[in-house]
């Protein structure tokens, strides 16, 4: 399981952060920094931060109940925050913001790594959910970005200690929060490795759990086929009790990728298909730049290859950030509203079979 998860890091590494002048000079910075400011001691001589308690609000970035950046809308978009309404629920588990540091997992109590979660993942994001479900999503003691390329054991303690917290937050969500609903689980990038656990952990053993699952969105990891029985792959734009998943790459240019990939899902974020048929970007309904200001209509295309990549011909627009060929960082952003109306659907075919 480990070595599945350095390699996925070595193939989609998630360096951004909004705050720096440029995109260029903060990855500079980080090369520069990383060697310094990461683990120097092995996981068990380096102090493990205190679990969180998950009846306190502060240990969830999301709840319907609180204001949060799950709640946002883009001004003038037209879309509105459903989530007073809405009839099912989200639980989503966010990537990796916990870039560098000397311990192997974040602390809940840094005020910064959880302002990093929140500007971009939990309202990048969580918040494409808010037009149909009432969105869940718990900080947890996130393993560093090192713990992927980590060759000394520490990376898979590392990522127990994370998966530990988001289970927790589950548990805590099914027996406090839940109250017989219906869900969806949704994630990216390293909340994808602790997500997809959770499904072969809970859904693929759990059948009556199971029936309460509309879909789960696991996006930005590949996620190897035949690996699941129960939760398969979705195949269609309103099948339910299923997942999607996609690695967004520049097309025809992620060689490196490509070599690497094989025998991974890939679900097409524009046609909901598994099939390799190019999805031209006329069908792509609004994509948003990572500053998070405004929707561009048509702007990315979409196409699964037979190793299981999804190709994009690079946005004629700024602020999509791609890295050595990968789109990692925009892998839910480019298909925005067609994720947002997607959910949408799977809700309403849910509902209409459940009667």
């Amino acid at each position: 399981m480990y070595n599945q998860l350095r390699q996925r890091y070595l193939l989609t590494i998630e360096w951004h952060n909004k705050k720096r002048p440029t995109f260029g000079y903060f990855l500079l910075m980080l090369l520069l920094c990383s060697a310094c400011l990461s683990p120097y001691k092995s996981f068990e001589k380096t102090k493990i931060p205190p679990p969180p308690d998950y009846a306190q609000e502060k240990y969830w970035a999301a709840l319907p109940t609180k204001k949060d950046s799950a709640d946002a809308i883009l001004h003038g978009s037209g879309l509105k925050n459903e989530q007073a309404n809405a009839k099912v629920d989200v639980f989503f588990v966010h990537p990796t913001s916990y870039l560098f540091g000397t311990k192997w997992n974040a602390s809940l109590e840094n005020k910064n790594i959880n302002r990093r979660t929140n500007n971009e993942s939990i309202r990048q994001q969580a918040s494409i959910f808010n037009g149909s479900c009432k969105v869940y999503a718990p900080y947890y003691r996130q393993a560093i970005l090192q713990a992927y390329t980590d060759k000394k054991g520490n990376g898979p303690k590392a990522f127990d200690t994370a998966y530990n917290d988001v289970r927790a937050a589950f548990e805590y969500y099914l027996k406090h929060y839940n109250n017989g609903r219906s869900f969806i689980i949704a994630s990216h990038s390293q909340g994808t490795d602790h997500a997809f656990r959770l499904i072969k952990d809970y859904f693929e053993k759990d059948t009556m759990l199971y029936k309460k699952l509309v879909a789960a969105y696991l996006i930005g990891r590949p996620l190897p086929k035949q690996s699941t029985t129960l939760v398969v792959p979705c195949d269609s734009a309103s099948q339910t009790g299923c997942f999607v998943t996609w690695n967004t790459m520049t097309w025809g240019k992620a060689k490196f990728f490509d070599i690497h990939f094989s025998n991974v899902e890939c679900v097409n974020p524009l046609t909901w298909k598994r099939d390799t048929v190019y999805a031209p970007a006329s069908l792509n309904k609004g994509a948003v730049p990572f500053t998070f200001k405004q929707v561009d209509k048509a702007i990315a295309d979409a196409k699964c290859t037979e190793n299981g990549l999804l190709w994009v011909h690079s946005p004629k627009a700024s602020g999509y950030i791609s890295i050595n060929g990968s789109y990692h960082v925009m892998d839910f952003s480019l298909y925005n509203i067609n994720i947002r109306e997607n959910v949408k659907e799977r809700v309403d075919a849910y509902f209409r079979r459940s009667k």
